[in-house]
C-alpha cells in the first residue's frame, strides 16, 4: 500500500505522484484514470527496482492537511 497525492495539473489532467518513490508521478485526463495510471506506474517502479536489486523504500504514511 502506497501514499497517492493527486491534484489538477495546469493542463486539465489530474496529476497524481507517490512520495514515497521519488519520481513516481503520473497523470489523467480523470482523476480514474490518474489513479489507474498511478497504480501502474506504483508497480513498474517497485519491478524495477527489484530487477536492479535495489531496496524498495518504505512507506511512512503521515498525512496532513493545513488551512491558511
Amino acid at each position: 500500500m502506497r501514499e497517492v497525492i493527486i491534484y489538477p495539473g495546469e493542463d486539465n489532467y489530474w496529476v497524481a505522484e507517490c512520495p514515497s518513490l521519488p519520481g513516481c508521478i503520473s497523470q489523467g485526463k480523470t482523476k480514474e484514470k490518474a489513479i489507474e495510471n498511478i497504480k501502474e506506474a506504483i508497480k513498474l517502479y517497485i519491478e524495477l527496482l527489484n530487477e536492479d536489486g535495489l531496496k524498495v523504500p518504505d512507506e511512512n504514511f503521515e498525512t496532513l492537511i493545513v488551512a491558511v
